[in-house]
Parts: structure tokens; sequence; C-alpha cells
């Protein structure tokens, strides 16, 4: 706006009608003044007084490491530990031999070779393959073709080669690297479709797999059905929720934390969670500015694709209310001083223009002007007594000789 006062100042002085220079000049202070205004009705978690941060949101790797490793694989779960995550998220399948295994999509065709080893069953639900046949496909050689962060020009030739080799892992393989590192582990579990021979059963068998290969505290326990018989058989896992309730209901299911996505982040309804001991974890955060809000709104954690957001030591933007308000009140005077300096210089513009004009206009009726055309005048006459004279000897000497 204080950009788009040059043409609105010109075109202000130029026109006629004060009419039309008072709509042009009301319609644009009138939203300039709105603009001067909105700080005043702006929020953000970010603007909060000195001392009172939380601490940093823990991270959780997005499928391990997608950005360093092809999604959902062993070597991109060992890449988000060596970046230093906190803990792990991924999805489980369970195999038509019940057999849990690693895969987000509904289908194997996005994230391995199946078009080429099994092509009449490209779009077959993933559920419907024996664990068997999963181990036959490829789940890395896609990532280095699609490029999907445009970060495999970034990795060795070591990791090139050991990407293309990356098959799809069981959720033991998954829950080892967990135990080893001292990880926690959250991951979302997909019903088997109807006619799946583990449809019913498919929970016990996740739990009993958790019990053998690590600690149940270590687990973030997502799946809502049967939660409260899940609860009675295993009490130390973590039992997440994925959507809001009431602190009451929360509590009446045993809710330790929550996995929500970031939209529906506030620093009102986290801080309530967070004042009976419920934590929040939102998703995916990847970007630096929304991982700021996350931490100023009082996030536990949050899950990310994005390992280089463990270098941030410190909210971008984060001010106190005095340092937001100089900011602002700054901002806008500085925008007042200049809009009025453009429109004095329109002003004066405008004004030297007409005055010269006038100058030349009164030079052209005035006096000098009367002199300059009785000048041309005497000029003319004597012109045309000098060019009668030239043509008078001419005139003679025809009328001599005839």
């Amino acid at each position: 706006m204080t950009l788009l006062s040059w043409p609105i100042a010109l075109h202000f002085f130029r026109m006629n009608k004060r009419v039309h220079q008072v709509c042009l000049l009301g319609v644009y202070l009138g939203v300039l003044f709105s603009l001067y205004l909105v700080p005043l009705a702006m929020y953000s978690p970010c603007i909060r007084e000195a001392g009172t941060l939380g601490p940093k949101p823990t991270l959780l790797g997005h499928r391990g490491a997608p950005m360093l490793a092809p999604e959902n694989t062993l070597m991109s779960f060992e890449s988000a530990v060596e970046a230093g995550v906190d803990g792990l998220e991924t999805d489980i399948t369970i195999s038509a031999d019940g057999i849990p295994f690693v895969m987000h999509d509904l289908t194997l065709q996005r994230t391995t070779n199946v078009e080429e080893v099994f092509p009449n069953r490209t779009h077959t639900p993933a559920a419907l393959f024996t664990w068997s046949d999963v181990q036959l496909l490829n789940a890395g050689a896609w990532f280095l073709s699609w490029d999907p962060f445009g970060t495999v020009s970034s990795l060795s030739p070591e990791q090139r080669a050991l990407a293309a080799n990356q098959t799809v892992p069981s959720l033991a393989e998954v829950l080892d690297v967990a135990n080893r590192t001292g990880r926690t582990l959250l991951f979302d579990l997909r019903q088997p479709p109807p006619g799946h021979p583990y449809r019913d059963n498919y929970l016990n068998i996740t739990l009993n797999l958790i019990h053998t290969h690590i600690n149940s505290s270590q687990v973030l326990w997502l799946p809502s059905d049967q939660r409260g018989e899940i609860q009675q058989v295993d009490p130390e896992l973590q039992q997440t929720a994925g959507q809001t309730a009431s602190i009451q209901e929360l509590q009446d299911n045993h809710i330790t934390s929550l996995n929500l996505h970031y939209s529906t982040m506030s620093l009102q309804h986290i801080s309530k969670y967070r004042s009976v001991n419920i934590s929040v974890n939102l998703y995916v955060v990847n970007q630096p500015w929304l991982y700021s809000l996350a931490w100023c709104s009082g996030a536990s954690s949050v899950t990310t694709n994005n390992m280089l957001l463990r270098d941030i030591h410190t909210p971008l933007l984060l001010v106190t209310p005095e340092q937001y308000s100089v900011m602002w009140v700054l901002t806008d005077l500085v925008s007042a001083a200049l809009i009025v300096c453009i429109f004095i210089f329109h002003w004066w513009r405008e004004r030297g223009l007409q005055f010269w004009s006038g100058s030349r206009q009164t030079h052209k009726t005035g006096p000098y002007s009367k002199f300059r055309t009785e000048l041309s005048d005497v000029w003319s006459i004597s012109s045309g007594n000098v060019r009668t004279e030239l043509r008078t000897p001419s005139t003679l000497h025809t009328i001599t000789e005839e």
C-alpha cells in the first residue's frame, strides 16, 4: 500500500472533479488504516512473555527418514535414528498369512516393483499378499527414479546402492530397531479387508509380536479398535488417540497422548491437555516456521520428514508482546511518513507544472506576444515591398521590349 501511494497521489492531483478525488482518497485511506490496525487482531503463540516458552518438541521420523532413504524401509529407519530423532512412525498391514509388515498405502504399486514381479496383481490390496510374496519385491528403486524430495543427488554412491536394494521390512524388524536404539514407535494398524483370514485377530497377532521384541512402554498404540481390552491386556502401552475429545473421555480410555494434524494446533487446547498429562504429537511438520509454531503452542513432539529440524534451537519470530507492538508501530509510522512525503511531492510537482504552464500562456497573450506580432507584421510588409520592388524592373524591361 505504501508503494501504491505513488500512482494514487499522481492521479489524485490530476483529477478535475473533487468528487472523484474524495472517492479515490477515501478508498485508499480506508484500506490503508485497516491494514495499520490488523496487528491488533493478529494472534501468534510465539508472541509471549519471556521465560514462558516450553521445552523443544521431540521428533518422530515419518516413515523413517524419507528425505534420506526410501520410506518405510530399514535404511529409512536407521537413517532417522542416525539423524537423532526420538521416535519412529510407520504404518502396519497384516499379510495374507498373518505376518505384520510395514506398508502405508492400500496397495504395493507406489513404493515397490509389484508391476514387474506380479503384473496381474498391481491393484491387489497389500494385505492379500503372503509374506513370502512381499519379500520378493524391491522397495527402494522407485525412490532413486522418482526422487520425491529432490535429495537423491546428496546421497553417496554407497547410499544409492543401498537404497536400490531395499525390501519391505516386517514389523518385527522395525521393533528390533526401536528396541536396540531406545526409540519410541508410533504406528497405525490397518484392519485387514473382509474375507481376510486374520481380520478378527490382527490385534492379538500384533500384540504378541510387541511382547517378544520390545518393551511395551516404548510403543504408542494408535489403533482405536477394542482399546479397552488392549489396555487390560497390556497397560504399559501408551494409548494414543487420533482425534480430539473431552478430557473426561480421554481419561476414561486411558489416553496418554494425542496424534493430531498440525491444522488442529491451538495453544489453549494443547495447554488444556498437557495440564492433565496428555501429550500432543503433531503431523506432518516439515517447515521450520511450522515447527516453531508447534513449539510455541506447547506440542510435545512432531512427526516430520525433515531431519534438519533438530538444528533449530529457538523458535522463529519469537517476540514479547512489547517487542511486537514496537515493531508494528514503527512499521506503521514509517509507512505513513513515506506516504505523506509522496503526496507532498506530487502536490508540489503538479503545482509547479501548472505555474510554468500558466506563465507560458501569459507570455503568449501579453505585451511581449503583441510586440512579437507587430514585428512579424512589419517584417511581412517589408518583405512584401522588397519582393515587389525586385519584381518591378523585370516588368518594365518586358514592357520596353514590347
